[in-house]
Parts: C-alpha cells; structure tokens; sequence
C-alpha cells in the first residue's frame, strides 16, 4: 500500500486514480493548491517551495504516512494523505485503538464545481481505506473552524468526539467505523 494506487470508476465522473505523491515531480502543481487562501485549513499557505517539499519528502520517507496525488481521468484533483496515528502526533490526544487509520482530504479547486464530485471521491478513498488489513476505524481531526470539512465528515457518516488542541489548530476529532 505504501506506493498502492488505487483506480475506481465514478460514474458520471471517471476514473479516480492515486499515485504515491512524488516531492519533486509534483510540487510545482501541489505548492500551487496549498498556498492558496482557500487552502489556510491546510496549514500550508505561507511555505515556500522548498518547505513544501521538504514535508512531502519526510512523509515520504515513513512508512506509518503517505501522500497520494488524486487524479480524476488526466486532472489532477487533490490529495489524499494516510497515517497511523499512533505514529502521528494527533494519538498524543486521544486514546488511540488498535484498528485506527487516519486520513486527510484536500480537494484541488474546481472551475467550474462538480455536482456530487465530493461525495463520489470521498466514498471511494474511504473504500480504499477500509481496504488496508486491520482497518477498523477511520479518523479524521480537522481544524475546528473548517466548517465545510465538518459538514462533508458528518454527511460521510463520521461521528464527531473531542476536540483537542494541538500545536497547529484546535482539531475536530470524528471517527467513522467499519460497520458504519
């Protein structure tokens, strides 16, 4: 899984791909996104270039986190990034159970916006999740504030705990279980 790819068709949309996520290859296009104003949630938008690919080379290099570039087709859509929290700082905060993946979601800007495109992507990286060995429960933890992202992780079924504060935001936890 850690270079895994995943490839599902959407309908009414295409086919939704992951790439491992490469630093070097894809900074030009993933600086461009997180540096945005839209992007502030993702905690990136006063980087530099080489700050930004110093992150995604580290994530890189682990074998407990991944980056993935998420195309729709040939467009670049997002990326999608996993983690076990018990190797993450986010499981300083929370009693972490044996089962617990953690993902993050950034979607690309869309011009013009996609009918049902968020839905559609987030279902099949949830699948894709659920399929890792062991998988019993998926986390999230956005930043308190990001109401969008706390509407989409409620709509997917994500059942809202704490909030804990940590060094970069006051973050949301929300779990979705398997049987769920």
């Amino acid at each position: 899984m850690t270079s895994g790819c995943l490839e599902e068709e959407l309908p009414g949309l295409g086919t939704l791909r992951l790439h491992r996520l490469d630093p070097v290859a894809d900074l030009d296009l993933i600086y461009g996104w997180v540096t945005e104003p839209r992007a502030f949630f993702w905690g990136m938008t006063a980087h530099s270039p080489g700050l930004v690919q110093e992150i995604y080379e580290f994530l890189d290099g682990l074998d407990t986190h991944h980056a993935y570039l998420m195309r729709l087709g040939d467009t670049p859509v997002g990326i999608f990034q996993t983690y076990e929290p018990a190797a993450d700082p986010i499981g300083e905060h929370y009693p972490v159970r044996e089962g617990d993946f953690g993902i993050h979601l950034f979607l690309a800007p869309a011009d013009p916006p996609i009918p049902g495109f968020t839905a559609a992507v987030a279902g099949a990286l949830l699948r894709f999740a659920f399929a890792r060995p062991g998988v019993r429960r998926i986390l999230v933890e956005p930043d308190a504030r990001n109401d969008r992202a706390l509407t989409r992780w409620r709509r997917l079924g994500f059942v809202f705990g704490d909030q804990v504060r940590t060094p970069e935001k006051t973050a949301q936890l929300a779990f979705l279980e398997r049987e769920r």
